[in-house]
């Protein structure tokens, strides 16, 4: 994961640039590469800028975080939230779809959400890796500067973005974010522990195809 080596969507490698030039990321690069080697790690390796890669930087649309990938075997695949198609969806995913249909009136089934990333929403994990079954195993080894840079950048550069931030950890990002510019969604986490603490109820999806209609953009068929 040097600077030279990194395969990124070339606008957003652009971007960032920089960030593959600081310390930080060689100690990232060398940590992340040891932890693959000694023992299993998620996403697969070719899925860990899939976010990225999928949204172009000029593509993004709506902006949804999440906190790390998801640890158990089979589950994460490079987005925040999303599980490969034919896997049970984790609970907070199945919170997320309870809310669409509530608030959209439609049902969505399909647990893949690369189709949310094709139209725009940028399904970003603010660590990009962890060790298998173990939450958490991989933040604060660098990928918290990497993904506040690219959130930063979004909020410099774009205008009329829509950021759905959901829990505590995703809305302290709003500090990164212009909200002058852009609209900021906030609500507790759609996990099982928070969803009926004002989860439920706060549509997200509606609100955001309302304002990026507002502003003449294209709205997100989510279901």
């Amino acid at each position: 994961m040097g600077a030279d080596s990194v395969r990124i969507e070339p606008a957003w490698k652009a971007r960032l640039e920089a960030e593959f030039n600081k310390p930080y990321w060689d100690e990232l690069s060398a940590f992340v590469k040891g932890e693959y080697a000694a023992g299993e790690c998620f996403p697969p390796g070719k899925h860990i800028f899939r976010a990225f890669d999928l949204t172009p930087f000029d593509k993004v649309k709506v902006v949804i975080l999440g906190q790390d990938p998801y640890h158990t075997p089979g589950a994460a695949m490079g987005f925040c939230f999303s599980v490969p198609e034919g896997n049970r969806p984790q609970p907070s995913l199945q919170n997320i779809f309870k809310e669409i249909e509530s608030d959209t009136g439609v049902r969505r089934t399909r647990t893949d959400l690369s189709d949310w990333a094709e139209q725009g929403v940028f399904l970003l994990n603010a660590v990009l890796t962890v060790r298998a079954r173990e939450a958490g195993s991989h933040a604060g080894r660098g990928w918290e500067s990497f993904t506040d840079s690219a959130i930063r950048t979004l909020s410099e550069e774009r205008e009329h973005l829509v950021f759905i931030l959901w829990g505590s950890y995703a809305i302290a990002k709003k500090a990164l974010i212009d909200t002058s510019k852009h609209l900021v969604i906030t609500s507790p986490h759609p996990s099982p522990f928070s969803a009926y603490k004002g989860f439920f109820g706060s549509k997200p999806f509606t609100r955001a195809n309302e304002y990026l209609a507002k502003h003449g953009q294209e709205q997100i068929r989510w279901a």
